[in-house]
């Protein structure tokens, strides 16, 4: 399965997480493609992402949780990209049948994203916008890697994730 990883973080160089993470996956046979390094003047190559799109059949939106949803940048490839014609309605099949999965960086703990914890929303509430957003594109929703607790993660914890991030990614 060809694997594309759209990362978007718009301080890569100070994450542990997302650049670890990065690290990670360019050792393996995937398409790492940093948008925030591509596209740092916001204008986005509609023509060459949704290209890059149609050479994948699994696409991974790397990117921290920022304000219960994803960093800006990434917002707008989706306007931009997944567009009438081609990703949706009734000649936009060119994404049919892909997979969709997500890999995030959470700042709070897996219990403060709970109906009872402190956000008081589960992370399957938090991202339902994105499960949307790949049934409109008729892609698989498949089930999201998730790594809580970043504000506060130890070293042996950010390598740890980047180890069960790799196998979540690559082996499903």
């Amino acid at each position: 399965m060809k694997t594309l990883v759209l990362i978007a973080h718009p301080n890569l160089s100070t994450s542990r997480f997302n650049q670890t993470w990065k690290t990670a996956l360019a050792k393996h046979d995937v398409t790492v493609h940093d948008l925030y390094a591509s596209y740092a003047d916001g204008k986005i190559d509609t023509q060459k992402e949704q290209d890059l799109l149609v050479q994948h059949d699994r696409i991974v939106f790397q990117f921290p949780l920022y304000w219960y949803s994803t960093p800006a940048l990434l917002k707008q490839w989706q306007d931009e990209v997944l567009t009438y014609g081609f990703a949706y309605g009734s000649k936009g099949t060119y994404l049919q049948g892909k997979e969709l999965m997500l890999a995030i960086s959470a700042g709070s703990s897996e219990a403060d994203y709970q109906a009872d914890g402190r956000k008081g929303f589960t992370m399957t509430e938090v991202l339902r916008p994105l499960e949307m957003m790949t049934q409109l594109c008729s892609l698989t929703y498949a089930p999201p890697f998730i790594a809580y607790g970043a504000n506060e993660a130890t070293d042996e914890e950010v390598k740890q994730s980047s180890q069960e991030m790799l196998a979540h990614l690559l082996d499903n």
